[in-house]
């Protein structure tokens, strides 16, 4: 299976996960940007998100090469909105929405997919080559 590795972590949590996750040798980097789950529903208030969300797993699991997947996840609605969410604050990856999902190569964004776009294959496929 080309998807080798999926870290699921909260806002707390990411900057350590983020660590190890650069320093894997694994081939493709992503970082999935998503909004919370319910846990009664185990669905994400974000629409999107639940649309994209499985798209992405399936075009990855489906990719040629080895993939290790970040998933980050935002937090519930009135905390992914507030202007100060660590994640909209971080330079790193300039969030404006989720779900997004970004290439991480040589310790920078190299290519991202945002709201609206991120569950086409056609551009998940691109950012995969």
């Amino acid at each position: 299976m080309p998807l080798t590795s999926v870290v699921e972590v909260s806002p707390s949590d990411f900057e350590v996960a983020f660590e190890k996750f650069q320093a894997e040798d694994s081939g493709v980097k992503l970082i999935l940007f998503l909004a919370d789950k319910d846990p009664s529903t185990n669905l994400s208030w974000c629409p999107d998100c639940n649309v994209a969300e499985p798209v992405i797993l399936q075009k990855l699991s489906d990719a040629a090469g080895d993939v290790a997947l970040l998933k980050a996840f935002v937090g519930d609605r009135p905390t992914w909105k507030d202007p100060s969410n660590p994640f909209r604050a971080d330079l790193r990856f300039k969030l404006h929405g989720v779900p997004t999902l970004i290439r991480w190569e040589n310790a920078a964004v190299s290519g991202r997919l945002e709201d609206y776009e991120a569950h086409v294959e056609s551009k998940i496929d691109a950012l995969l080559a």
